[in-house]
């Protein structure tokens, strides 16, 4: 398509040039690409443009600051208000995608997993989008939903491959922030809902408002819902002309727990389930639900409930030791992590790993340090992600938490932190290390460190 086309309904160009894509982080930009250069909070995207040149982008967007740059660069006022007609003009392709959109405080990128693993055993091809970065692409993202114009290139991409469903982890930031806008959304699955993001929302009401956007979307067929959560009558509410599926654990009619997972009867199956946690339990029947939604049978879809693997960084077991790492960084998750650890392992202590992010919600950190100091034994406060904060700062935020009498080890270098709680584990302990699950880089406010707690853990 040339410039021209993709900006008749926008601006007037002489610009002639035919272009290959659309990009708005300049790390990601491709040879032909256009960088739109939005006017961002924090920094601006044109201060980028010469990162996008060397790249190869062919010409650049830009707000309505001035910018000069040896490519053609096009001045359009609002430029972030022209990003859904942008999209819809250049990938046209994308909104033909059948979405299946996953939603909640916690477990999103688990139940998207076992969605998508469930499709590709019955033969169903699927894309799969979300916090562990976008399938078939070796691109990784820091946002569970990525930005509209990424999002809507690996839609198209995926319709190129003959891919025409595909799994989307849909935050309360794309929801605000409209990057669905325009989707084909027809299935939308209600995992939890919890305290998280009022750094960003400020009220628990607001956050829940934006999660409720994705079961009011026109696009949306059926309704897959959490009815153990006690949120789940909101949700039902906003999507009460669609079809409505419910789950629970009171679904099996037998359930006994393992070292390993659980042994449970299913409509009448009883098989094994190969991971820890009630929570994932319900994970596992929010995509048995959806499923059964899309028309495939009880019986074609739990037979295959025993193979299901958990994602990457979510309660995934070290080698050799009672030592798990969890992508828990909320109330509710962390909470539930410990609990399950109890469940499995009930003569053994629980010795907890654990910080909180920086310039995120700062209310949730005494919460944090309560909880954990209530049903861990001993724990190690370490840096998660201080970002542009004191790392001390948010220590201290968490200890608030914890009564004074309790004893609490604070080695700030997590890397150190979790040689640590590996080497001296005991043999009646469990160690969780809680936080950062999949996640390979520690950000502070002047550097940026390679790490990953899996690769630590087990190296330790």
């Amino acid at each position: 398509m040339k410039i021209n086309q993709l900006l008749q309904d926008i601006v007037t160009t002489e610009f002639d040039l035919i272009i290959e894509g659309l990009c708005l982080n300049s790390n990601a930009v491709e040879p032909g690409d256009v960088f739109i250069a939005l006017q961002g909070k924090r920094d601006h995207g044109i201060d980028y443009a010469n990162q996008a040149i060397e790249q190869g982008c062919i010409a650049i967007l830009v707000d309505s600051q001035d910018a000069v740059c040896t490519v053609p660069t096009i001045r359009i006022d609002n430029l972030n208000t022209h990003l859904a007609s942008l999209v819809n003009t250049f990938y046209p392709q994308a909104r033909e995608v059948d979405i299946i959109g996953v939603t909640g405080t916690n477990g999103k990128t688990s139940v998207a997993h076992f969605i998508s693993q469930l499709l590709n055993q019955l033969g169903v091809k699927n894309g799969l989008i979300g916090t562990l970065g976008i399938s078939n692409n070796s691109q990784t993202s820091s946002q569970t939903t990525p930005d509209i114009i990424t999002l809507y290139r690996a839609l198209q991409e995926y319709t190129q491959n003959n891919i025409n469903t595909v799994v989307l982890e849909v935050s309360s930031h794309a929801l605000a922030q409209e990057r669905t806008q325009g989707l084909k959304i027809t299935q939308a699955v209600f995992t939890n809902f919890s305290q998280d993001h009022l750094d960003y929302h400020q009220t628990l009401q607001r956050y829940k408002s934006e999660k409720l956007k994705l079961f009011q979307q026109d696009s949306v067929q059926n309704i897959i819902i959490n009815q153990d959560d006690a949120s789940h009558a909101d949700f039902e509410k906003a999507g009460k002309n669609k079809t409505l599926s419910h789950y629970s654990i009171h679904d099996f009619e037998d359930i006994k727990t393992t070292e390993y997972g659980f042994i449970v009867q299913l409509s009448g199956f009883v098989f094994e389930v190969p991971f820890l946690g009630e929570f994932n339990l319900l994970n596992m029947l929010a995509a048995y639900q959806t499923l059964k939604a899309r028309q495939f049978t009880s019986a074609q879809i739990i037979p295959l409930l025993d193979k299901l693997g958990a994602p990457l960084g979510r309660m995934q077991k070290i080698k050799h030791h009672l030592a798990w790492v969890d992508y828990a960084h909320t109330p509710d998750a962390i909470e539930k992590a410990i609990i399950t650890l109890q469940t499995h392992y009930p003569e053994h202590k629980i010795r907890v790993i654990f910080g909180c992010g920086g310039d995120r919600d700062q209310t949730k950190r005494a919460k944090m340090g309560k909880i954990v100091s209530k049903l861990a034994s001993t724990i190690i406060l370490t840096d998660d992600n201080p970002r542009s904060e004191d790392p001390n700062s948010i220590i201290n935020d968490i200890l608030n938490g914890i009564d004074d009498s309790y004893k609490v080890d604070i080695i700030q270098d997590r890397v150190l932190a979790i040689e640590t709680g590996v080497t001296t584990l005991k043999e009646n302990e469990c160690l969780l290390i809680a936080g950062k699950g999949h996640e390979s880089q520690q950000y502070y406010q002047d550097k940026i460190l390679a790490m990953n707690d899996i690769d630590v853990a087990n190296n330790a």
